[in-house]
């Protein structure tokens, strides 16, 4: 298959809302596949590669080459180049790697040359989401949706199943837990408060009877398979770290099993027991170098346990399973009972010991690998914050022609006239308000270049964002987590915006 047909496809996924036609489009392309092409023609429609790495990055996709006229590129082959671009490393890597880039993009047409530096740069964004993507699967191979799902959540994902979906039903069953081999993890849906989320777990589960309440922590999300000795740490995306947190595997050799798979978390913590600092924890899953602070891990679910797999009991199950495996001081801290009252004082705990927030769990759901659904319902306080626009980014996919990426800026109270930057979002954006900023940000235009729009600094908007981190990347050392558009503030002046002395006291406490 053309690499051209891949891009169309995308194209027309990501130009519809229709969650009914993004899956006839999948459908269709998985179906014209050659079968051996299947897996891979999948995973490009997703908007990613099947390598994990290939060194190539925003610097060495500035400058292309001339693009190709006619289509001649096969998935195949745009693989196998990105293969070996994943391979070079040492002396001489950088001019290899810039030759092969070339003769990569060399081949491509223009539309083509697009899609390629999206999908090396991991900014696809077209809707084809796994949910999409396993209809997608299920319809082409004409084999019931329920089936590619439970395949899917226990092979890691609805790509790695699409030859065994066009094998049939019963190729799919054969797929089970596998231990060593990483599990989509179960997810959280979200509520406003705690009241929210206890009514939420409540409406599925027949009432509040059986409730729990688990202290969410700011950490790694990290999937432990043990079988004999042999250890494997999986990050939330499945990416295995085991090297870099040796930490954690010496607590897992130590637990009372042969083989085992553990859900939990790994995090820094300072002397008093209290969180350190996210990106603290999270350069543990780029290094693991002397020096660099240590995480605890603190596991709150068991999937499988010396030869059976505990992921269809009941959580009540699968917690004394836990409580007998693992010992308290690497168990996240748990509320359970019935009076909201206690569970609402657990919760203030949990905030006042320096956690993000809760998850409310229902005592009798299975572990749904990976959906989000209202079995857990994670609560966490939102800040909100009145920041100044600096600049925006075209968009890309659905938003092309639309100016999307916001660059964000608090005021600087000592120099009113300087504005720092604190990151960038476009997350909680309507069609509307994409073209109201798409208009309003033009006029605002002191320069541009192919990809941003620098701005007069007058429009404020009203940000949520989920905490606060240091950072090297931005002047004011400081950068936001999570941050997402509430409304724009045509109300209020830049005067009256934030300041990055208000921001840095923030962090501090």
């Amino acid at each position: 298959m053309l690499l051209n047909e891949v891009v169309e496809v995308s194209a027309a996924v990501a130009a519809t809302r229709s969650r009914k036609e993004k899956t006839a489009l999948i459908a269709g392309l998985l179906a014209r596949a050659e079968p051996a092409q299947r897996e891979l023609v999948a995973a490009y429609v997703s908007g990613r590669l099947r390598q994990r790495r290939t060194g190539v990055g925003w610097r060495s996709l500035q400058t292309l080459p001339e693009p190709a006229a006619e289509p001649s590129l096969g998935v195949d082959e745009v693989d196998g180049a990105f293969e070996e671009l994943s391979a070079l490393s040492g002396a001489g890597s950088v001019a290899a790697r810039s030759a092969a880039v070339a003769a990569l993009f060399g081949r491509a047409t223009v539309a083509e040359q697009e899609w390629l530096r999206g999908v090396a740069l991991g900014n696809i964004r077209q809707g084809a989401l796994e949910a999409v993507m396993t209809e997608g699967v299920a319809a082409a191979a004409d084999v019931p949706v329920a089936d590619v799902r439970r395949a899917a959540m226990l092979a890691g994902g609805a790509t790695y199943v699409v030859g065994a979906a066009f094998d049939g039903p019963d190729a799919l069953a054969d797929i089970g837990l596998t231990v060593g081999r990483p599990v989509q993890p179960m997810l959280a849906s979200s509520a406003p408060d705690l009241d929210a989320a206890i009514a939420k777990v409540g409406d599925q589960s027949g009432g509040i009877v059986g409730l729990a309440v688990d202290a969410k922590l700011d950490g790694i999300r990290i999937q432990v398979h043990r079988r004999g000795e042999e250890v494997l740490v999986a990050t939330r995306s499945l990416d295995d770290i085991t090297h870099r947190l040796p930490e954690v595997v010496e607590v897992v050799r130590a637990l009372p099993a042969t083989d085992l798979v553990i859900d939990g978390e790994a995090i820094a913590l300072d002397e008093a027991g209290r969180p350190r600092p996210f990106q603290e924890t999270a350069s543990r899953t780029a290094s693991a170098a002397d020096g660099i602070t240590a995480v605890t891990p603190y596991f709150f679910d068991v999937l499988h346990l010396d030869g059976r797999d505990l992921l269809d009991l009941p959580a009540t199950e699968r917690w004394s399973a836990l409580e007998a495996l693992v010992p308290e001081q690497h168990r996240v801290p748990r509320w359970q009972g019935t009076d909201p009252a206690v569970a609402r004082a657990f919760s203030e705990q949990v905030l006042a010991d320096g956690h993000e927030g809760v998850v409310v769990k229902a005592a009798g759901a299975p572990y749904a690998a990976g959906r989000r659904g209202a079995s857990w319902v994670k609560v966490k306080p939102v800040y909100t914050l009145d920041l100044v626009v600096l600049a925006v980014e075209w968009g890309s996919g659905r938003r092309r022609g639309l100016l999307s990426n916001i660059h964000l800026g608090a005021r600087d109270e000592e120099d009113p006239e300087r504005f720092v930057m604190l990151g960038k979002t476009f997350k909680g954006m309507t069609d509307e308000m994409l073209a109201w900023q798409t208009e309003r940000f033009q006029e605002l235009k002191t320069s541009e270049d192919d990809w941003v729009v620098r701005v007069r600094p007058e429009q404020v908007v009203e940000i949520a964002f989920d905490g606060l981190q240091r950072s090297t990347r931005y002047p004011g050392g400081l950068a936001l987590r999570f941050a997402r558009v509430l409304r724009y503030r045509d109300d209020k002046g830049p005067e009256q915006a934030d300041t990055i002395q208000s921001l840095r006291t923030m962090l501090q406490h």
